[in-house]
């Protein structure tokens, strides 16, 4: 019997999250146009480099003909390349099938990036990026779990973050680390800018973060009022999700009572409570795994089985420290899947990119199969307990660094075939 396999679209996505693009000038003039990565480009050491800076802009997201699209990764080592030009588009090559090109698109940079809001300040520093066919609200993105903790000796932000550290962005959203509320003129820029984004793209889903409060009854307040300010825009002609930390019942009441948001992500990030001590300390400590949870499973008694999420780090468990084979990882990851959504919460793997500088072996290879393997493994979990991605939550086009789309997507084709 064949071992399961991931659809091609998918095997193709994956292989390219995991592999990247090599640099052409067909990627760096797409950039041009291009929705920009907040990565550059970074060629590596005897690779060629046009542009003698050392790095160079490429776009954020490639998109296939069928709609699958995922986020591009800069590697000089790639098999993959992009061709073409912006007059007669682009197409992504593969060193071994040369002739066998792909048309791409890169997800375009859009019209209200390049304006100001009333006041002068560029919508583009108001708070609003986006996935696709996905706004993501962003206005205050200073975690205090970055803040020193001198009972904790020292910062408690999830290993894997960098980014929520307090930064410029800051002060240009007016956000003060320490208080939960949030000027009158963030809010304007905001409506201004969302209004802007709502008129010119074809936005699917809204999905509000932010930094983490240590008090989350003061993050529930946080993002009561953000939500009520983005509905004063949005008016419910968008679905709305409330991508916080867990909050406590008295703000999903709220949340949910007074229609403020449709869906929920709580971010649990990895399943175990002892990898989630080790990586996610904050959460663990002024939160506390098992209360995270109940927070979630209080959130299905509100909103119903489908519409609670809650995003998963997958690979993070690879890190040499947590002393984990890729095998005893995807086991473990399958079964918190398996708990999860039982309960009617829905995980969403999102793959770990994981940071340079160290000498990893097998690790990207291991990482590869353990994603694989979930993957498969969870589509069947979900399978069971007739649970699919809300597409007023995400979907193919948006989910830039997950499956689940994807997997749901070849599901339907193959029964309607």
């Amino acid at each position: 019997m064949s071992k399961p396999a991931l659809p091609a679209a998918a095997q193709r996505k994956l292989d390219l999250l995991f592999r990247g693009v090599r640099y052409t000038d067909a990627l760096g003039a797409a950039a041009a146009q291009a929705f920009p990565n907040f990565h550059p480009y970074r060629f590596a050491p005897g690779e060629p480099d046009p542009t003698g800076q050392g790095k160079a802009a490429i776009p954020y997201l490639m998109r296939f003909a069928d709609g699958t699209t995922l986020r591009v990764k800069g590697a000089g080592a790639s098999p993959w390349c992009v061709s073409g030009a912006p007059d007669e588009g682009y197409a992504l090559q593969h060193r071994d099938a040369p002739r066998r090109a792909l048309p791409v698109e890169f997800e375009p940079r859009p019209a209200w990036l390049g304006r100001s809001t009333s006041d002068g300040v560029p919508m583009a520093a108001a708070g609003v990026s986006l996935h696709a066919d996905m706004a993501v609200v962003n206005v205050a993105p200073g975690c205090q779990y970055f803040l020193p903790d001198e009972a904790a000796g020292g910062s408690t932000r999830c290993t894997f973050c960098t980014y929520g550290a307090p930064d410029a962005r800051m002060q240009s959203l007016g956000q003060d680390i320490h208080a939960v509320d949030l000027p009158p003129h963030t809010y304007r820029r905001l409506h201004e800018t969302l209004a802007a984004v709502l008129a010119e793209g074809d936005v699917r889903h809204i999905y509000l973060v932010g930094g983490s409060l240590r008090d989350w009854h003061a993050e529930g307040r946080r993002f009561i009022e953000l939500a009520r300010q983005v509905q004063q825009v949005v008016r419910h002609a968008v679905p709305v999700t409330c991508g916080s930390g867990a909050l406590p019942e008295q703000a999903l009441d709220v949340l949910h009572g007074d229609g403020l948001v449709d869906s929920v992500c709580f971010n649990l990030e990895v399943w175990s409570e002892p990898l989630f001590a080790k990586v996610c300390p904050g959460k663990h400590r002024y939160v506390g795994y098992g209360r995270w949870i109940a927070a979630l499973e209080a959130a299905v008694a509100r909103f119903g089985r489908g519409r609670v999420y809650t995003a998963m780090v997958a690979g993070i468990e690879l890190e040499p420290e947590h002393a984990l084979t890729w095998q005893q990882a995807a086991a473990l990851a399958l079964q918190g899947a398996e708990t999860l959504c039982a309960r009617g919460i829905v995980p969403i793997y999102s793959l770990y990119w994981p940071l340079g500088g160290r000498e990893r072996g097998t690790y990207l290879e291991d990482l590869l199969a353990y994603f694989e393997r979930l993957n498969l493994g969870y589509r069947a979990i979900r399978a069971r307990h007739d649970l699919t991605i809300w597409d007023g939550f995400m979907c193919h086009r948006c989910a830039y660094m997950q499956l689940e789309c994807d997997l749901d997507r070849a599901a339907v084709e193959r029964a309607g075939a």
